[in-house]
């Protein structure tokens, strides 16, 4: 019997895909499933050690503790690494009265030799709490990252045969060979939401890259969107999972398989004077990656639906969007 998880009618059934299967034909189908379906799923032994996420959710914790001048020390640059306060980001303008009530922290992926280069933002150095203030903080994320990208790949390449491409093709030297892959620490305020009033821990909003893993903590707030044409919009809850990731699609994905496959709509929603953390690890391609629709996802009667767009371009323009201070 194929793997799924679910708790009651307002929470998502999702697929769950075991990385260890054996049998790569199983979760070929079942990814294909899910990715037609809703854009979302599990997976599980993924190869992240249970004490490296407990570890990192520690390190998270310890940084959002800080005073809010230590951690303004290393607020968000113009290249998005470093802290990002409540309010900071706007997910969903149209539909929010203020930002997102959410506090975070990108980490990237550095790359020697491009510190001035203007046309290789998302390379650039990261910035870094004290290692007076927080010791040993920097290894961890550093070494969480690193295994975060071992997974992405892992799922790339049974995203890759869904799409009936070699198994590689998403981790080829202009793609995930260079990958922009950010790792983004999240931490919710223990405030509550109020959707009808425009208050949201995340406004809705669709990821802009290839995939992302989330590791979350146990408290209840990912919602998905799987129709997000219908009228009115049906949300439903994602079950956090001990252990495992979820996953879902990003804007690039949906853009190469012209469609078929789903970038979902999603957002927090934050109940009970709860604090939430999260962990995020965004995977897009090169900067100078163009993503368009690949030939076996169009057709005389499915035309591409979208232009052809080089990656960091489409990246700028989506942060410009959502960040105050980058409009």
């Amino acid at each position: 019997m194929d793997a799924m998880i679910s708790l009651d009618s307002d929470t998502a059934i999702l697929n769950c895909i075991d990385l260890s299967e054996q049998d790569i034909s199983k979760s070929v189908r079942l990814l294909k499933q899910a990715c037609l379906d809703s854009g979302f799923f599990y997976i599980t032994n993924h190869g992240i050690s249970q004490e490296l996420m407990d570890e990192v959710f520690v390190e998270s914790k310890r940084f959002f503790h800080l005073p809010i001048e230590e951690k303004m020390k290393v607020l968000r640059n113009h290249n998005n690494r470093g802290y990002t306060p409540i309010l900071d980001e706007t997910l969903d303008p149209s539909n929010q009265i203020n930002g997102d009530y959410k506090e975070g922290y990108y980490i990237g992926i550095e790359m020697p030799g491009t510190e001035s280069r203007t046309d290789r933002p998302f390379y650039r150095p990261n910035l870094w709490p004290s290692e007076e203030v927080l010791p040993g903080w920097r290894q961890t994320m550093e070494q969480y990252h690193k295994k975060a990208l071992e997974v992405a790949k892992a799922v790339s390449r049974i995203i890759a045969l869904s799409l009936d491409l070699e198994s590689e093709f998403f981790c080829k030297p202009d793609m995930l060979g260079e990958p922009i892959a950010v790792l983004r620490l999240l931490h919710y305020e223990a405030r509550d939401s109020d959707p009808a009033n425009g208050i949201y821990g995340a406004g809705s909003h669709t990821d802009y890259g290839l995939l992302t893993l989330l590791a979350t903590d146990n408290v209840m707030g990912l919602q998905i969107c799987k129709d997000k044409d219908a009228q009115p919009q049906i949300w439903e809850y994602v079950k956090p999972l001990k252990g495992g990731l979820i996953v879902n699609l990003g804007d690039m994905l949906e853009r190469w398989s012209n469609c078929i496959f789903r970038s979902t709509l999603h957002r927090v929603i934050v109940y009970g004077r709860e604090e939430r953390y999260s962990i995020a690890y965004f995977v897009e391609p090169s900067h100078d990656c163009i993503v368009e629709c690949l030939s076996s996802c169009k057709s005389e009667s499915r035309p591409p639906k979208f232009p052809p767009v080089k990656c960091a371009t489409y990246l700028s323009q989506r942060y410009k969007d959502t960040h105050r201070d980058l409009s």
